[in-house]
């Protein structure tokens, strides 16, 4: 049974309400009757729970992607972006893609484990993994559980490719690690920066790092020599989508030498969770933001297609990519490439002895 929570704003949380699991034969809503009754917690604390992994890669044959496998160390995100188009996995765990995604975590444990008897398979051909592919491997939880620096150790020592994508400043935990491996040119990173707005990111994306300080991720990063781009994402129209350009000539002048962006995307309950919250926090702006959006998608409030669910389509979009071509051209940015990767000098760990092949 899922328990729908009253629709509002709470401290520190990106959804506004628990939809409906779809995958729930039931459903309960609270129900004004008149009656005195306490008044829901404003502040949700955050439970994490483990789970054994069964497998520590994820593949996909997306063509819209750079790579094919990933790494996920967590399930559910505490940075609570609501337009997260990984909300709807939640609901396979039993949980509600809304407020449930961002304070109801569970940890993979067993994760390095897995991954080496995995790379030590005799099929296995290496290739680029990147952490992580559905939530951000350095959101809060690692902090404590360093699930994602004991999977980054491994990689280390075995010299296998890594792509990293996060919005936290926490990765300068590692950046020693990172930079070894970026010697070795075994490490490309990108920085997530939807906008350069404190005020804008507090509600879009609660519990990430300010703009300030993920511009900072990339001048430090880049200073010991770790290859950073910056992936303008996502692009909402009519909310952030001006920021386009502002946001690559910081982050270029931040040291960013690789840039990518996104359309929104608003797959399933991400949909009627991020619409609730346009009315929550811009109710002005709400019906304009979901008409350029629906513009953008055809009509409908998503188009999951290849090709189609990552760019957009129509006017709106098509002016939103020349703009980041023409930016990106302007800034000299994308002179480097994920296939720059170097795969060559991947060594499988052991399984005994000292772990690891010699030269």
């Amino acid at each position: 049974m899922t328990i729908l929570q009253p629709s509002r704003a709470r401290r520190g949380r990106g959804a506004t309400f628990d939809p409906h699991n779809r995958f729930a034969p039931l459903a309960s809503e609270a129900v004004d009757d008149g009656w005195w009754r306490e008044e829901a917690e404003q502040r949700i604390p955050t439970e994490v729970r483990n789970e054994p992994a069964k497998s520590a890669l994820s593949w996909n044959k997306s063509p819209d992607l750079g790579f094919d496998r990933s790494i996920n160390p967590y399930r559910g995100c505490e940075h609570g972006c609501i337009y997260c188009y990984a909300r709807p996995s939640h609901a396979w765990w039993d949980l509600s893609p809304g407020l449930d995604f961002e304070t109801r975590l569970i940890a993979r444990t067993g994760m390095v484990e897995r991954l080496q008897a995995e790379l030590c398979g005799p099929n296995y051909q290496c290739r680029p993994i990147n952490l992580s592919g559905n939530t951000d491997c350095y959101q809060p939880l690692e902090a404590s559980r360093g699930t994602t620096r004991a999977l980054l150790e491994l990689l280390h020592d075995c010299r296998h490719p890594v792509t990293i994508v996060t919005k936290s400043a926490l990765i300068l935990r590692d950046s020693a690690l990172l930079a070894d491996m970026a010697r070795q040119r075994l490490l490309h990173v990108f920085i997530s920066v939807t906008t350069l707005d404190n005020d804008l990111k507090c509600s879009l994306e609660p519990r990430t790092a300010s703009p300030a300080a993920r511009l900072r991720v990339i001048r430090e990063l880049s200073a010991a020599g770790i290859p950073v781009g910056v992936l303008a994402s996502p692009m909402i129209p009519g909310l952030n989508d001006s920021e386009l350009e502002s946001i690559l000539q910081a982050c270029r002048d931040a040291g960013a030498v690789m840039a990518n962006w996104m359309l929104l995307r608003l797959p399933l309950e991400v949909a009627p969770l991020f619409e609730d919250w346009l009315q929550t926090h811009y109710p002005q702006r709400a019906a304009k933001v979901m008409s350029l959006i629906r513009q953008c998608r055809g009509g409908a409030d998503y188009d999951a297609r290849f090709g189609h669910r990552m760019r957009g389509e129509g006017v709106f979009a098509q002016l939103l990519g020349q703009r980041f071509q023409r930016a990106s051209k302007r800034l000299g940015l994308n002179t480097r490439r994920y296939d720059e990767l170097d795969c060559s000098r991947f060594r499988p760990p052991r399984a005994q002895g000292d772990l690891f092949a010699s030269e």
